[in-house]
């Protein structure tokens, strides 16, 4: 059975953007209290980060942001470089508790590289936005950018990065749109209709890495059955002619049905649909290796916290029933944190996690993407856009 390593620690919930900021640390602090309280972690060490160095911010940053970051919570508003934005507000210690992040990402990607583990996952990860010169999306450092580039210097050259959140993963596509050593794979509402505006499928990488940039533009209003339908009639077909080494997907979870910033449809059981194909694939095609990052997710209390224990306990080989009742000790916990929440009673929204396959004969909404998809990258791989078998 494949050894697991998960990464946190207290500490990571200084990544405060503030108390009425929808990235609110207290989803990863309530994701964790689950996990513990349903025995997902039972005998699991949990592994503390240390702050990523500079050397390792400028792998994925100039240096005049880092030094613009370190300065922000000194010097006001006017501090460019897109941050004290609504989105991108200035907290105190902003630079030590985004480096921790990266730093939490790198200390996963390290323990597959020593084989100290063959999966690994950090739910405070994910900060898939941010570019090398500015904050944007809530994400002041991109630690996947940054894990990606140290592993290409540990001996890797086919990395894949799979991102599943509702936004488009701009900031990794960007970093690695001319590697042809990196794939990034992003499925996400389309930017016609949701921030950042970008990820169409015309968007598949640059000279020599034509192809390897991979976007799936959903309509609003994709459930589970379409999502997982797209996700299928893409995702795997490349990887296996990409045959990553490693792969590292980004799990946010605001494509559920219930996020205030979003408008995909899915379910908690769609989620955990998502993260037992993803573990598949990456036994079948990278030897196993598997990095799982977080990312977005702002219905705070009824799905981050249980789409991410289904996502540590896929990773950890120890999977929840959707039946299995969530326990009394936690809603407690949430009650003296929330009083008037809506709690959920079991870890599933009775959401179906089957679907119908591309190709079928059906024309179903999501089809426009697939075909679109397709048609731009799968000529890449030597593959037939229009047949249902490639």
């Amino acid at each position: 059975m494949p050894s697991s390593a998960v990464v946190w620690d207290p500490a990571l919930l200084a990544y405060d953007l503030g108390d009425d900021h929808p990235f609110n640390p207290v989803r990863l602090d309530l994701t964790v209290r689950l996990a513990t309280a349903l025995g997902v972690l039972d005998d699991v060490p949990l592994l503390a980060p240390d702050p990523a160095g500079e050397t390792e911010l400028l792998r994925a940053h100039t240096p005049e942001y880092i030094e613009a970051v370190r300065r922000a919570p000194m010097a006001g508003h006017d501090v460019g470089h897109g941050l004290g934005t609504p989105d991108n507000p200035v907290f105190v210690d902003m630079h030590d508790a985004s480096a921790l992040v990266v730093g939490s990402t790198l200390l996963g990607a390290r323990c597959l590289v020593e084989g100290r583990a063959t999966r690994a996952v950090g739910i405070a990860g994910g900060l898939h936005h941010a570019m090398p010169g500015h904050a944007s999306g809530f994400c002041v450092y991109n630690d996947c950018a940054v894990a990606v580039s140290w592993l290409l210097d540990q001996g890797f050259d086919r990395i894949a990065y799979v991102d599943t959140d509702v936004h488009h993963g701009d900031g990794v596509q960007a970093a690695f749109y001319d590697d042809p050593r990196v794939l990034t794979v992003s499925l996400h509402q389309h930017p016609f209709t949701l921030f950042p505006g970008t990820g169409y499928a015309a968007e598949t990488g640059a000279g020599e890495a034509d192809g390897t940039a991979v976007n799936v533009a959903l309509p609003p209003g994709t459930g589970d059955a379409g999502w997982l339908r797209a996700f299928h009639a893409v995702v795997p077909s490349v990887l296996e002619r990409f045959r990553p080494q490693i792969l590292i997907t980004q799990c946010g979870v605001d494509s559920h049905a219930e996020d205030p910033l979003a408008d995909l449809s899915l379910s908690v059981d769609g989620h955990r649909r998502i993260y037992r194909t993803l573990r598949e694939l990456a036994d079948t095609h990278a030897d196993g290796r598997w990095l799982a990052v977080g990312g977005g997710g702002y219905q705070l209390i009824r799905v981050v916290p249980r789409s991410w224990t289904h996502l540590l306990a896929t990773v950890l080989d120890r999977d929840v029933a959707p039946s299995t009742p969530v326990p009394a000790t936690w809603a407690e916990q949430v009650r003296e944190k929330a009083p008037n929440a809506a709690l959920p009673g079991t870890m599933t929204d009775g959401g179906a996690d089957s679907f119908s396959p591309w190709g079928d004969g059906d024309d179903d909404p999501v089809d426009v993407a697939v075909r679109e998809t397709r048609r731009a990258v799968f000529p890449s791989y030597g593959l037939d856009p229009d047949d249902p078998r490639d």
